[in-house]
């Protein structure tokens, strides 16, 4: 009996193939997933395509070592974690679409951020927050009892702030106002353009707004901003500590929610940006918690979220704890 796990990220999707007892059997990357932009058939089509992929490569391996091609085993569960599905109707739309498919017994689709925090998380002790800053930003948590608390997480329609494409974003609109002389001077004016190895911000802007620097190469600006920060540029500086504020904000507020603040309990950190472990953003996310939730314990998780939807997938067929540790060993975790 097997169980697919897929997190399905902006910029790349993991699908991992697992036994019941915890080991993996193949696995498959590619691009990111996006269904309100793509369309959700085109979405699942690509989810689809890597599917089959670890199928067939564990089919092949099953070959090599009994010498024969045995028919496919039969899968007992999907555990899909998808980004770009921040609503409840958007799950039960993906959780049809995936179902229709028939790569398992039973379907189970969230919300990315919920493989981040299940990754996370000790597994005799499922409480918690978890925030993830990556691509964009979101903020999940669950209780003893297993109720959720999450918000919309669609941008600046939900009130969102952050994540590394809008820190790209606002890094070159401060840049851009410092190089003409509409705002305060950022040594950001300068150290923007030269990451793509031009003179000046306006050579910088003629080239992203005629296409000449790609909107996916944006997020090469993120470590930039965070380097001008370190040298203690007021503006870079002040982003920094933005983002800061809105992540803990998200964590401050699922954990009230939830009845959390007065409990210790582990505040995940996960996604590109908090991964990366800039001392400047991560220092400042522990000393605001440390202000707010006294009680709670930030952990930067750096495993794959796909094991996060691996353990959403164990949970949900009621696999024995040692499975877990099996799982968790493969990818150097410890089980709580």
């Amino acid at each position: 009996m097997l169980l697919i796990a897929v997190d399905a990220g902006n910029s790349k999707t993991d699908v991992a193939l697992v036994d019941t007892s915890g080991r993996i059997l193949s696995t498959s990357r590619g691009g990111g997933f996006n269904a309100p932009a793509s369309g959700v058939t085109a979405a699942v089509d690509m989810l689809g395509r890597l599917v089959d992929e670890v199928l067939e490569a564990a089919a092949r391996t099953a070959a090599t070592m009994y010498g024969r091609r045995p028919g496919a085993p039969p899968v007992r569960h999907v555990s899909a974690c998808l980004s770009n599905v921040d609503l409840p109707v958007e799950e039960e739309e993906l959780t049809l679409a995936v179902a229709e498919r028939g790569w398992g017994r039973t379907v189970e689709v969230h919300n990315d951020t919920f493989a981040l925090l299940r990754a996370g998380l000790p597994a005799d002790s499922p409480r918690g927050v978890a925030v993830v800053c990556g691509a964009g930003i979101n903020c999940v948590g669950i209780s003893g009892d297993g109720r959720t608390a999450r918000l919309p997480a669609v941008g600046t329609l939900s009130g969102d702030w952050g994540g590394g494409g809008q820190l790209a974003d606002e890094a070159i609109w401060y840049a851009a106002r410092a190089a003409d002389g509409r705002g305060d001077p950022t040594a950001l004016a300068r150290a923007l353009p030269r990451h793509f190895a031009l003179d000046t911000m306006y050579e910088l802007i003629t080239e992203l707004h005629r296409g000449g620097i790609p909107d996916t190469r944006r997020h090469e600006l993120v470590p930039v901003l965070f380097a001008v920060a370190g040298s203690g540029d007021r503006i870079a500086r002040g982003l920094v500590h933005r983002q800061a504020e809105k992540i803990v904000s998200l964590a401050v507020v699922a954990l009230s929610r939830l009845g959390l603040l007065q409990e210790p309990v582990p505040v995940i950190l996960g996604g590109g940006v908090l991964a990366a472990r800039q001392l400047l953003l991560n220092d400042r996310v522990t000393e605001l918690l440390a202000e707010r939730a006294p009680l709670a314990r930030p952990v930067v998780v750096a495993a794959p979220p796909v094991l996060g939807s691996a353990l959403l997938g164990l949970d949900a067929i009621g696999a024995p704890r040692e499975t877990y540790r099996r799982l968790c060993a493969q990818f150097d975790v410890t089980v709580g």
